[in-house]
């Protein structure tokens, strides 16, 4: 029996490259012996990548997509393209050939040897620039020594599924998920093939350093209590210690009392604004899954039988709900 690959490839202002993507991903699945479906998903595209991908639909009857009504994140894309997926097995990559499709078939391997996840680990980083090679080797390790899971090193969301992985995959509901985070804490029998990240085909990044940050809060967040420790400790250091220096000064006579309550003020409230920042960012996790909204809103499906269309763009809690 043939195995289905499913292929989901985030899309956000990609009309420069698509096209390539496109073209080089069709010829590589025709030379493999596995069945492939192509599930793109815009996350709500300015630009003409939807037109783009509608046009080669024409062309190819195994590209499928789903169409956002606005843009919702990267990290959402991704959950949302698990949940179109018929695949055997499902690999997650840019739409940007920085994951090469050649590593694809390695992946398969490791599935076969009875592997349910195979991550792609990046040995090699072109087209990107020191700051970002540099901030991303500092929190890979950063998450490592925080988080409460362990997660594997120089990994991104370029890997392989296979059918049992997804579908608990889709049974998490995090409003703002950390997937790569996610699929390490779901378990199952995992490894890596190590690859070379290619440089972007065309266009420029669409994770700057503001969409970095907020990734690696989200990720942070999602799998770590220690920030809250941390918090604690660091709001009760420059109370502690400046009391005794307090003494320390009285008893020595070297500052004034005005000079020590003003160094004393500026210490802690400095802390105290860093420890709310920190409990904020948990609150505001709270929040967003207390309000409950759909993760995600479908504008669009091209491609999918009509109960894909009809059901797939839903979480699972509302399909069990119906």
């Amino acid at each position: 029996m043939t195995d289905t690959i499913s292929i989901v490839l985030p899309v956000f202002n990609e009309e420069e490259g698509i096209k390539t993507t496109i073209e080089t991903l069709e010829t590589y699945v025709s030379k493999q012996p596995e069945e492939y479906e192509l599930v793109f998903v815009d996350d709500g595209s300015k630009d003409r990548s939807v037109e783009i991908i509608k046009s080669e639909l024409e062309n190819y009857d195994n590209i499928k997509l789903v169409e956002f009504s606005r843009n919702f994140g990267h990290q959402i894309a991704i959950t949302a393209g698990l949940q179109y997926t018929s695949g055997d097995a499902v690999v997650v990559m840019d739409a940007d050939l920085q994951d090469p499709p050649e590593v694809i078939p390695a992946m398969i391997e490791k599935w076969h040897e009875g592997y349910d996840i195979v991550y792609g680990k990046r040995k090699q980083r072109d087209g990107e620039t020191f700051f970002k090679k540099i901030t991303a080797a500092m929190f890979y390790r950063t998450f490592q020594k925080l988080a409460t899971i362990d997660m594997p090193l120089d990994t991104g969301d370029f890997r392989l599924m296979n059918r049992k992985a997804v579908n608990q995959m889709q049974r998490l509901h995090e409003q703002d998920p950390f997937v790569r985070g996610q699929v390490t804490w779901i378990g199952f029998k995992q490894t890596s093939v190590e690859y070379h990240r290619h440089e972007r085909v065309a266009g420029e990044t669409k994770y700057p350093l503001s969409k970095m940050i907020k990734l690696a809060l989200d990720g942070v967040t999602s799998f770590s209590m220690k920030p809250l420790q941390l918090a604690n400790v660091f709001s009760a250091l420059p109370l502690v210690g400046g009391l005794v220096y307090l003494i320390y000064l009285i008893a020595t006579g070297g500052f004034t009392a005005a000079t020590v309550g003003i160094t004393l003020m500026l210490f802690s409230v400095g802390f105290i604004f860093l420890s709310l920042g920190i409990f904020g960012s948990y609150l505001g996790r709270v929040l967003d899954q207390v309000n409950d909204r759909p993760r995600f809103i479908v504008r669009d499906t091209v491609g999918f039988e009509k109960r894909a269309s009809s059901i797939h763009h839903l979480d699972t809690r509302q399909r069990a709900s119906r």
